[in-house]
């Protein structure tokens, strides 16, 4: 027990510690009152930094789901490429980075858990990331935008392998949920500040005497500027606790301890049922991100709105994943995840019956109620199931499961589009993918009971 001040409060109490930090273990009582439970969801310095890293990369991902595309078919058709070539070219260049960050990502996950590797090996997939996304806009003809976007984008998956694996080392197991969820839910709406700039800047470019392709090669530099920029806190404050020690081979070892863990993985039920629920659902949850637009194209609903609805369900997205935050101190992880993939599969079957553009609009406000919750809320969860001395090893394997699993969904959909001659049908389709991802869930939730047993 120790003396902890807290607000007004000053009261003993268990306190946790994560390296230098430390953090109380809160105990609300009828006295306590407001102040303990205000002070619950306050975030240190650390998690301050360790968030703005969401609020960097997440205006990233929002560049490339929107303009950047517009930015490459300009270029495929000063180039000639057909508008077929071109969504094969763009398929291509994704899948490839699909393959590259699947292999890679276990690998260096398993190098960084080495003492004093994680941030720098961290840091070179955050310059390339950024670097890519600077060069982006100097490429004059297709193919090399699209080498240099499958280099940013490999730059940008890879940093994410090792920033979801400092979780571990920036907080305690008792606020992941809460910490998650507050990347994600800054990461939202702080990617809408450099969008709204660039989206202005594009469309308005003839107003400022700029040509489109110069306004969308300004508006990469603005993403990447920002994305560096709200990173430099945690590449200043982050210091990694949670390691296994420096071997004399320690490429070679890495290689060694990734084999083991895969051997063994199947006889950790818990987490191996979840990474299988995980490969599911979250291949869902990204296939409705990632063909929302087209879909929309595909049912002749207008581009304009149909920019402005994902712009929304990024605005919706903040509130509701902090709300996820809070509930997450109240209810487990395990949960409330099903609640979130329960509520995905009522947006599929309601996708199957979309025809027209409020339907449209109804559907990003839902997505946006839940798309943080799951994220944030598996993100956590998976935290506090594996050793942490071996967190960039196993979010490899995560990241996989999340980025390797994306071309399922996306095969359901086309095929069942083709199939059927109905978008309706193919995107309502991915129902299935979200209720198997329920029944694997609970059978990892049931092991973590038996285990405890």
């Amino acid at each position: 027990m120790e003396t902890v001040k807290l607000g007004l409060l000053i009261k003993k109490t268990k306190v946790a510690r994560c390296g230098e930090h430390s953090y109380p273990v809160l105990s609300i009582t009828k006295q306590d009152g407001i102040i303990m439970q205000s002070e619950k969801f306050k975030v240190t310095p650390l998690e301050r930094s360790w968030i703005l890293y969401d609020v960097g990369n997440s205006a990233f991902v929002l560049m490339i789901a929107t303009l950047v595309p517009i930015f490459f078919n300009a270029l495929a058709e000063a180039g000639g490429l057909s508008p077929v070539n071109y969504l094969a070219y763009w398929g291509y260049a994704s899948s490839v980075v699909t393959v590259i960050t699947a292999v890679l990502g276990p690998i260096l996950g398993t190098l960084a858990d080495t003492r004093g590797f994680k941030k720098p090996i961290f840091m070179l997939c955050l310059f390339v990331g950024v670097a890519g996304c600077c060069a982006m806009g100097l490429a004059t003809t297709w193919l090399p935008f699209l080498i240099i976007f499958i280099l940013a984008k490999i730059g940008f998956s890879g940093s994410l392998v090792f920033y979801d694996s400092m979780l571990g080392d920036v907080t305690t197991p008792e606020r992941m949920d809460v910490v998650s969820s507050q990347g994600y839910a800054w990461g939202y709406i702080g990617s809408c500040v450099p969008f709204v700039v660039c989206l202005a800047l594009v469309l308005g470019s003839s107003a400022v005497g700029l040509s489109q392709m110069t306004a969308l090669s300004i508006a990469l530099v603005i993403t990447a500027v920002w994305w560096l920029a709200v990173t430099l806190p945690l590449l200043k404050k982050y210091r990694q606790i949670n390691y296994v020690e420096v071997e004399q081979h320690a490429i070679r070892q890495s290689f060694v301890r990734i084999g083991q863990t895969l051997k063994h993985l199947p006889q950790d039920k818990q987490v191996f049922w979840f990474l299988l629920a995980f490969f599911c659902y979250i291949d869902g949850v990204y296939t409705i991100i990632d063909m929302a637009t087209a879909y929309g194209t595909a049912l002749g609903l207008d581009t304009t709105g149909l920019l402005l609805a994902l712009l929304v369900t990024q605005i919706v997205a903040f509130p509701s994943a902090l709300i996820f935050g809070r509930l997450s101190q109240k209810y487990a992880s395990k949960t409330l995840i099903p609640v979130c993939i329960a509520a995905y599969t009522g947006i599929a079957v309601f996708a199957f019956f979309l025809k027209s553009q409020w339907q449209f609009w109804v559907l990003a406000v839902i997505v946006g109620m839940f798309q943080g919750g799951v994220q944030a809320l598996s993100r956590s969860h998976f935290a506090k199931i594996i050793p942490a001395e071996k967190s960039g090893e196993y979010f490899g394997l995560f990241d996989i499961c999340g980025k390797g699993a994306s071309f399922l969904g996306t095969m359901i959909v086309s095929v069942g589009s083709q199939l059927t001659g109905s978008a309706n049908v193919g995107v309502g389709s991915i129902a299935i993918l979200f209720v198997i991802g329920f029944v694997l869930f609970s059978i990892s939730t049931r092991t973590e009971e038996t285990k405890q047993v």
